[in-house]
């Protein structure tokens, strides 16, 4: 481990990114670790690098006694003074060993766990970058597809985007480029994993970081995201100087802005509006572009009863309730829609027939929308995999309406199911009745 040893280590720090002291370490290691293979593990050995003869020096080290019992651990007096003249009983001596006399089965032993230090180091130097980078935009080549699941080709390492976290609508070619938001980082035996989205509400936000200056800069805030990935997505802004109009600045000269964000989108559409601190007048520009008529507030029950003219109650909807379930998704509050004829009904006047049926013909459509989404497969469910599914189907569970009206200890029965994972399931569901 001689003559180059110094220039190995500056190339591998410079081609790797590794601390030279981590290589160090890795190399000290191995040359233990070969020494106790070759003259026997019970020997106090230690490897030290010797950066001025760029070469990595070992000692075995012999405690100094009159009266020698254990030759692996311990020096005679007479025999120590011929390598220091001064050592006294109880000093521990330090004799240098021929790391010359190590035979090919010993280097090979080194250079194996010199290779796995450094790809230790390497995973670690990975995790702790990506970590870092949660929630940023990153870029990548789509290398293969396993299982649904897109592996993207980071250069140094892999992401991984899950099936759930693609836009149905799009579809990707091996060797395209692609971004999305660093969703998470984990660590598995094949080393970290770094888990990205592409219909995370974060993904538009710094999305518009990338494109608007003042979003950047901070002088313009996205408040909150809400989308439907693939569909519509809308994003309420505050601007932190009056001279600033938030929606103009992000929409951009004749909508260059706005536009770079929903090609990189494919499609998707975009709604900017003004944020408010007020759930009414946040509600009202949420529901937009309907014109809204009053918005009263429930602070108990955290919901707007939002009143519409009658003309315009299908566009504060939106197309399968799509407008008002983004709004309730913006605001954070429930909203229910109700027409100026609906409003006098619900406030003490009586319905004529005609606005009865209509409210009921109206009802009708909600609850058939409502079945509908009970309908969706398990697998939109959070922590529901392939393997979940199988048995889940077997047992009769093929859809969330199914989950969620099974109780705990019928969804045990289930061969992999425990109790808490029964509980989260029902929680997943509940959750995405609701959000959807």
């Amino acid at each position: 481990m001689t003559g180059n040893l110094a220039h190995i280590i500056e190339q591998v720090e410079k081609d790797k990114g590794i601390d030279k002291k981590i290589l160090i370490e890795a190399l000290e290691s191995a040359l233990v670790k070969a020494a106790e293979k070759r003259f026997g593990p019970n020997k106090m050995i230690e490897a030290h690098y010797n950066e001025e003869a760029g070469e990595i020096e070992l000692f075995v080290f012999k405690s100094v006694v009159d009266d020698v019992k254990d030759p692996d651990k311990e020096i005679s007096i007479e025999d120590a003074r011929r390598d220091d003249p001064e050592a006294a009983a109880g000093d521990s001596l330090g004799l240098k060993l021929n790391a010359s006399e190590f035979g090919r089965i010993d280097a090979q032993t080194a250079k194996q766990i010199i290779i796995q230090k450094v790809r230790e180091a390497e995973r670690d130097m990975v995790f702790r970058e990506y970590g870092e980078k949660k929630g940023e935009v990153i870029t990548g080549i789509v290398q293969r597809f396993e299982r649904g699941d897109i592996i993207v080709d980071l250069g140094r390492t892999e992401a991984i985007l899950p099936k759930k976290e693609q836009v149905k609508r799009e579809s990707y070619r091996q060797g395209e480029r692609i971004r999305g938001i660093v969703l998470d980082v984990r660590t598995d035996t094949r080393g970290p994993q770094v888990i990205m989205s592409r219909t995370h509400p974060g993904f538009i936000m710094k999305l518009f970081q990338m494109e608007v200056p003042e979003v950047y800069e901070g002088i313009v805030e996205i408040k909150t995201a809400a989308r439907e990935p693939g569909e519509r997505a809308k994003i309420a802004v505050l601007s932190h100087n009056s001279d600033v109009d938030p929606v103009g600045a992000c929409v951009g000269l004749k909508g260059s802005r706005v536009q770079a964000v929903v090609q990189e989108l494919k499609g998707e559409k975009i709604d900017i509006i003004s944020w408010s601190d007020d759930p009414a007048i946040l509600a009202k520009n949420g529901l937009s572009p309907a014109q809204i008529s009053k918005v009263i507030v429930d602070e108990d029950e955290h919901s707007l009863e939002v009143i519409v003219p009658d003309e315009q109650l299908s566009l504060a909807i939106g197309k399968k309730g799509q407008n008002v379930r983004l709004a309730a998704k913006l605001t954070g509050w429930k909203i229910d829609i109700h027409t100026e004829s609906e409003a006098k009904g619900i406030h003490g006047e009586e319905l004529s027939p005609e606005e009865a049926l209509k409210r009921e013909v109206e009802a009708a459509g909600l609850k058939e929308e409502e079945d509908a989404l009970l309908k969706e497969d398990i697998l939109k469910l959070e922590g529901v995999g392939e393997k979940t599914r199988k048995a889940l189907e077997e047992k009769g569970y093929k859809t969330v309406g199914d989950i969620l009206n099974a109780t705990v200890s019928q969804l045990t029965e289930v061969e992999g199911i425990g109790e808490k994972k029964a509980q989260a399931m029902i929680k997943a569901a509940k959750e995405f009745s609701k959000k959807e």
